[in-house]
């Protein structure tokens, strides 16, 4: 699936504004999100946050090793915004011997339009199965994938900001997605359970975020990624975009003593442009609480599927070394989040942490 680039992406909005102009209405959007109704049977994926009800979430797909991945509609309560949002628990979840064991979450965000879908729910482009392959060679983390809607339509994109007048997808993605995660999965409550991963435009926002909260987030794997806000979406606004530059983010957050530590993986192919701008940036920022790396995939173009092969080489062991891991029985785990569903009864088994969903 190709990802677009920069160029690409002043293509796709022109192509956007044609179609919208013709009056082609390809998705039903309004003006916060798109709102269409979930359709699968409904699944859950264990215990709820306590005191919050359990997220209507419905099966989108399943896979060969019967595992599920889920879709629900998430009205964010603080940024306004209502959008779709899709998971996957790997295997380890399910097994009696992690029942009690909070998971590392990775929030995976598309490159291109980002709307009404996010490409990463597709079980052919490999992602779940990369994480399941490495979790099973002890390589890597199991980690819970959440992979929520990008942009507010498919004719802008909004680099994941809140730009001012505009659906506030900046809050969506650091507030209202971790919210609704923590709310549904045994999530570690400190940091060090928590990363991002994009490609291209995706990749983008992922670095954005995980530098303007390094409280909230330990890592970023950012394949391909775009370095600086170009929405034409800004305009007027300046200080904002400048407020949500990676460089100018980095730049601050490097000079920061005593600042939590963020570790920024990055992925390029030797068939796409930007390896040096990425160099770049390492050589400039990586320096007190950041650190990052570059992983060159060989032969590997702008698109998921050399991203997903660069993950399986090297991308997704270098993020799960500085995460936290669950813990099997013996080595009880306490920091998770999620509570008993409501109406449970003391003593009661939640069957949603043995089974599939």
């Amino acid at each position: 699936m190709p990802v677009p680039h920069p160029e690409r992406r002043k293509r796709a909005r022109l192509l956007g504004a044609v179609v919208a102009a013709l009056g082609l209405v390809l998705f039903p959007v309004v003006k916060y999100g798109n709102v269409c109704p979930d359709t699968g049977k409904p699944m859950a994926f264990g215990r709820p946050l306590a005191g919050h009800p359990r997220a209507a979430f419905r099966t989108a797909s399943t896979l060969a090793d019967g595992t599920r991945i889920g879709v629900t509609t998430l009205h964010g309560k603080k940024s306004g915004f209502t959008g779709k949002v899709w998971a996957w628990a790997p295997p380890e979840y399910y097994q009696e011997r992690y029942r009690d064991s909070a998971f590392p979450v990775l929030i995976a965000l598309p490159g291109g339009r980002g709307c009404p879908a996010n490409y990463w729910n597709r079980p052919r482009l490999g992602l779940q199965r990369a994480v399941t392959d490495l979790a099973a060679l002890g390589r890597s983390k199991p980690f819970v994938l959440v992979m929520p809607q990008l942009n507010p339509d498919p004719r802008h994109y909004y680099d994941g900001s809140d730009i001012p007048g505009r659906p506030k997808i900046g809050t969506w993605l650091s507030d209202d997605v971790p919210d609704l995660v923590r709310a549904t999965f045994r999530t570690f409550t400190s940091r060090d359970g928590w990363a991002l991963m994009g490609s291209s435009s995706g990749g983008f926002v992922g670095l954005k975020v995980a530098l303007q909260h390094p409280d909230r987030f330990r890592a970023v794997l950012a394949s391909g990624p775009d370095l600086r806000p170009d929405s034409p979406l800004w305009r007027g606004h300046e200080k904002e975009r400048r407020a949500n530059d990676p460089e100018r983010l980095a730049a601050h957050l490097s000079a920061r003593a005593g600042a939590p530590p963020v570790h920024l993986q990055f992925q390029i192919g030797t068939e796409e442009r930007g390896r040096a701008d990425l160099e770049r940036f390492i050589r400039r920022y990586a320096k007190g609480p950041v650190t990052a790396a570059l992983h060159v995939i060989q032969g590997g173009g702008h698109n998921a599927k050399g991203y997903v092969r660069g993950m399986r080489e090297a991308s997704l062991e270098a993020i799960g070394k500085v995460l936290r891991g669950p813990a099997p029985e013996g080595r009880p785990e306490r920091t998770y989040t999620a509570g008993p569903p409501a109406g449970a009864r003391p003593g009661d088994r939640d069957p949603g942490r043995r089974h599939r969903p």
